[in-house]
């Protein structure tokens, strides 16, 4: 019978619509109608008869009663669960006679799944070794939780540590992911907490914890798991195996170093760099590859550094949980390495995306034929008779819109590393992720142009492209400083002087490219705006123009003429000019001396008559 997948699906079905009351209630029906079917259900108003375990030789005949063993042990969990549930919720702690209730049902849930572990070691019950050691884990796991809630933490570390080797064991069966999902969400975590209370140094992987603390065991327990999996009781599970060898005990970023006082984070971190030299073997050997079968090659690699960033964080969350203040030296040392493992997991991926979009990071235009089924043919036919195909234009935009989309995902991790912890004060790094955003920045603007282009926007592609040489020029003085490697290396966040500089050379052409299709565009455009603008003037009245756009032959006067004012000379005809006489400045200053003279003596002046003309010109009366 598979009983580990019986619990756990129980608890699944019941929590996915209710709490633990509602599995506990759940399971007094399963249990009566279980009791009904074994036939030793109480009557009503019948004698009670205690309730003795099922004996080997009665489970061999029905497996109902491990089934009535197993609902006995999960409504005793399930109450303990509820009632936790219930002074959770209290400000002031949970009482010592609530703690010793709950205790009491988990304890009576561990003697009855412990009960049932010890009939199924008996040959005549006809168990299965996978039954046995899953019986075995199950009691050790309500076991532990009961000494969890007692706070009994070196017992509790040495019953969940039989059963995180029992389930290790287990796991390489198809039944494998309920057993890693037992490992990681109940085990470990009650591992770690409780090691820590027992005063067990951090710095231990819980593999090893769980290692150190099965050596207790029974000869009969350790003989079958040595035949289920001897590798378990060598290294603890697979994953450790491949993380305690060589695992790092420092970790080094901007200068700064750190020790890594956690063994998750070791492990993680160490699984890291064997990721990356995997990686760069991979892409060393593996030559040519499209983008697709080249960008999953990041996958391992990203797993493994997402591992060192869960790590991380979980470790963080513990030492706030214990009341550890920001200002202690290991909090601090959490904090650079939490800063260092998130930005090698954003470097790798924005490699990733890199790899996507096309060699050079998409700067080069290249727009292969179109995905169709072509007629078997030698390469010499196909090269004779087939002219080289190109995608119709709206495949090209769509390309060009999947590219855009890959800058906008590369432009979004570089904003998340700004918010890292103590990256913002690290001005030289502060530079080279702004120099990089406008990198990619006018990679984006030059992929948009491109689409402008092709859908005839000229005018629009040439802004777009005078705009991305800007952001290229800003962007290299500060990326133009750094060294190209020499050995090769995965595509990640570090852009090379040899990808500005390409950029910056496709740049210039494509300015140029742009300029001269405005140019075109608007000497094409302007002869036949000026042609209907001046169609209905005639060309004498534009003999002040140059005509640009040629002479139109068939509109050169007005026929019939029509009648319109022109501007001519006026004629001067002023009879009063002849009458009009203007003073003489000459003439008046010798009439007032004479004048002052007279004055002076006291004698009247008479005024003089001049002789006036007459008619005109002189003549008449």
């Amino acid at each position: 019978m598979d009983i580990t997948k019986f619990v756990v699906s129980h608890r699944e079905k019941a929590l996915l619509y209710g709490d633990y009351s509602t599995y506990r209630s759940q399971l007094s029906t399963k249990l009566l109608n279980c009791r009904k079917k074994l036939g030793i259900a109480t009557k009503n108003r019948g004698k009670f008869h205690p309730k003795v375990p099922p004996t080997a030789e009665q489970i061999a005949e029905n497996n109902e009663h491990i089934q009535l063993q197993l609902l006995t042990a999960e409504r005793a969990w399930a109450h303990a669960m509820s009632m936790k549930a219930a002074h959770s919720a209290d400000t002031k702690g949970m009482t010592s006679h609530a703690r010793s209730h709950i205790v009491s049902r988990l304890d009576k849930g561990a003697r009855a799944a412990e009960a049932l572990a010890e009939t199924l070691s008996q040959e005549a019950s006809g168990a299965s070794s996978t039954d046995i050691l899953e019986a075995r884990a199950y009691a050790s796991l309500l076991r532990g939780a009961a000494l969890f809630e007692k706070q009994s933490w070196e017992p509790c570390v040495k019953n969940y540590s039989v059963a995180r080797i029992i389930y290790s064991a287990l796991s390489t069966s198809a039944k494998g992911d309920i057993f890693k999902e037992l490992l990681s969400e109940t085990i470990d975590p009650s591992i770690r907490y409780a090691a820590y209370q027992a005063q067990i140094p951090r710095t231990q992987p819980i593999a090893t914890i769980a290692l150190n603390a099965f050596q207790d065991a029974s000869p009969e327990l350790v003989e079958r798991i040595e035949k289920q999996n001897p590798e378990v009781l060598k290294h603890g599970d697979t994953d450790a195996k491949q993380g305690t060898d060589g695992a790092p005990t420092t970790l080094t970023w901007r200068g700064r170093q750190v020790k890594i006082e956690d063994a998750a984070i070791a492990i993680a971190w160490a699984a890291t760099g064997a990721a990356r030299n995997q990686l760069s073997e991979k892409l060393t050997s593996a030559g040519a590859l499209p983008p697709r079968q080249m960008a999953g090659l990041y996958d391992e690699i990203l797993a493994a550094s997402q591992d060192a960033v869960d790590a991380t964080k979980q470790a963080i969350d513990e030492l706030k949980a214990e009341g550890v203040p920001q200002s202690d030296s290991r909090m601090q040392g959490l904090q650079i390495t939490r800063t260092a493992v998130n930005y090698e997991t954003i470097s790798w991926r924005i490699g990733r995306n890199r790899v996507l979009i096309g060699e050079d990071d998409g700067a080069k235009l290249s727009f292969g034929a179109p995905a169709t089924k072509k007629r078997k043919q030698t390469e010499t036919e196909q090269a004779a008779d087939e002219p080289a195909r190109v995608e119709p234009l709206g495949r090209q935009v769509a390309r060009l819109k999947e590219k855009v989309v890959l800058y906008d995902g590369i432009l979004q991790n570089l904003e998340s590393i700004k918010e890292l912890p103590g990256v913002a004060n690290d001005q030289e790094l502060s530079s080279r992720l702004d120099a990089t955003s406008q990198y990619f920045t006018a990679l984006k603007c030059l992929a948009i142009s491109r689409s402008h282009s092709i859908a005839g926007n000229s005018v629009n592609a040439l802004a777009l492209v005078k705009h991305a040489q800007d952001l290229s020029k800003t962007a290299s003085s500060v990326l133009s400083t750094q060294e190209d490697e020499d050995a090769f290396t995965p595509r990640s966040i570090q852009v090379t002087k040899r990808d500005i500089s390409l950029l910056s050379e496709i740049l210039a052409g494509e300015l140029q490219r742009s300029r001269a299709l405005v140019e075109i565009s608007n000497s094409s455009t302007q002869p036949a705006k000026q042609k209907s603008a001046n169609s209905s003037v005639p060309l004498s009245a534009q003999l002040s123009s140059y005509p640009v756009g040629g002479v139109d032959l068939e509109n050169i006067v007005a026929y019939p003429p029509t009648l319109e004012p022109i501007p001519v000379k006026p004629l001067f005809l002023d009879v009063a000019w002849n009458y009009i006489e203007y003073p003489d400045k000459s003439v008046a200053s010798q009439q007032q001396q004479p004048a002052a003279a007279k004055a002076s003596s006291g004698k009247p002046t008479e005024p003089e008559t001049k002789q006036q003309k007459k008619g005109w010109f002189g003549f008449g009366r």
